[in-house]
């Protein structure tokens, strides 16, 4: 992959960009070295209880209507969640981004057995058509051109047209469309989590798109998928080391959207 010429421009473009972003989101904040050190004493602390903590967070999630499933390893948190699936009697999934299943190779697993499943991040969404895997953690079609994303979308989205879309406002249009029809068409929506918080049983998922609010609420069923090292204590401690996400990912003071998921509605 990294002989990808454009994969290296963009990625030479990260390293010279997100770190400017990064610095000039952290001058606005007269503490932002102290929320460092709050956030990695908090999860120094988390990890340290991990017995504990993940213990309390099954007892919450049950005492609210979930169920919360232990694996192993990537072969059996895939048998978990296909089994699930197929317990709601499901077809069509949607997901949001998650390194935990791009890891696992969940939608592999998931196609196998014979589900529809669509990413429904943008990037995700481009990479999932072509094939490919993603190149960033942020942006995961960072290394794809726009030319490439409009032949792409010529290809696969069975749109009678002239040649390839080339705007990239069309483009994102066309991607919402589409995704939109499956949105509202899904049996399973599975998303990750950047924090489960013990004390109240809740997952907590940062997007700048909205799209994993849209996976979550719109099917009947939702599968949270993430790693045991992503709980804390409490809702404080969580919004202590959100205070730092953003900042440090985008340069903003918060995500577009940050939602705290609690299961169903009661």
């Amino acid at each position: 992959a990294l002989t990808d010429a454009t994969l290296q421009a963009s990625l030479d473009q990260v390293r010279r960009v997100m770190p400017q972003i990064r610095a000039a989101a952290a001058a606005e904040c007269d503490d932002f070295a102290q929320l460092c050190d709050r956030a990695g004493d908090i999860r120094r602390a988390s990890v340290g209880s991990l017995d504990r903590l993940l213990e309390t967070f099954e007892r919450t999630v049950v005492a609210s209507g979930g169920h919360v499933h232990w694996a192993r390893d990537g072969e059996e948190a895939t048998r978990i969640v296909t089994g699930i699936c197929a317990a709601a009697g499901a077809r069509r999934i949607i997901k949001s981004k998650s390194m935990v299943t791009e890891e696992i190779e969940l939608n592999a697993a998931l196609e196998a057995a014979g589900y529809e499943v669509t990413e429904t991040d943008l990037g995700e969404y481009i990479i999932q058509l072509r094939g490919e895997k993603p190149s960033h953690i942020l942006a995961p079609s960072l290394h794809v051109t726009l030319e490439q994303v409009g032949e792409t979308f010529h290809a696969r989205h069975g749109i009678e047209r002239d040649a390839p879309p080339t705007d990239a406002d069309e483009m994102l249009l066309e991607a919402r469309r589409v995704l939109r029809d499956r949105f509202l068409n899904a049996d399973v929506g599975i998303t990750g989590a950047n924090l489960l918080v013990a004390a109240t049983g809740g997952a907590v998922i940062v997007t700048n798109e909205g799209n994993a609010d849209l996976s979550m609420l719109l099917p009947d069923t939702h599968i949270v998928v993430t790693g045991i090292e992503k709980v804390v204590a409490s809702p404080t401690d969580a919004g202590a080391i959100l205070k730092v996400l953003a900042h440090s990912a985008i340069g903003e003071r918060m995500a577009n959207y940050t939602t705290f998921v609690h299961g169903p509605r009661r």
